[in-house]
């Protein structure tokens, strides 16, 4: 089992910065390809980053391309979202999650935290 717990959401002004911490626990012995996600009050919930098992590859909604950066750091078992340049549309709860392989869709991802709200005030 493994138990993802994220951090660092907030209210910020647009136009201001936020990072995001994922701490991973439980069986984290192989690690897992890593994403964010997000979900607007009353939508969908949407894909933002991902990050492949040894950080080589990263991948971005174009939503968020340019302004977002996703990083980890496996000995340490966390992971990261820096986002600049915030919008109001950026408002949401942010989760992040753990799965097998890199995919958009929320789906396909087997672990889950709680998901952390970043409001974003214009």
């Amino acid at each position: 089992q493994v138990q993802l717990v994220e951090s660092g959401g907030g209210l910020v002004q647009a136009g201001g910065s936020l990072t995001l911490s994922c701490t991973v626990s439980g069986r984290t012995g192989s690690p897992y390809v890593m994403a964010w996600f997000r979900q607007p009050p009353a939508k969908d919930r949407d894909f933002v980053a991902a990050i492949s098992r040894s950080a080589a590859r990263t991948y971005y909604a174009d939503s968020v391309k340019g302004r977002v950066t996703i990083s980890r750091d496996n000995r340490a078992n966390t992971v990261s979202l820096q986002m600049n340049r915030l919008k109001a549309d950026d408002t949401a709860v942010y989760y992040c999650a753990a799965g097998e392989f890199y995919d958009r869709n929320a789906e396909e991802y087997t672990y889950w935290g709680q998901g952390t709200q970043v409001t974003v005030s214009s």
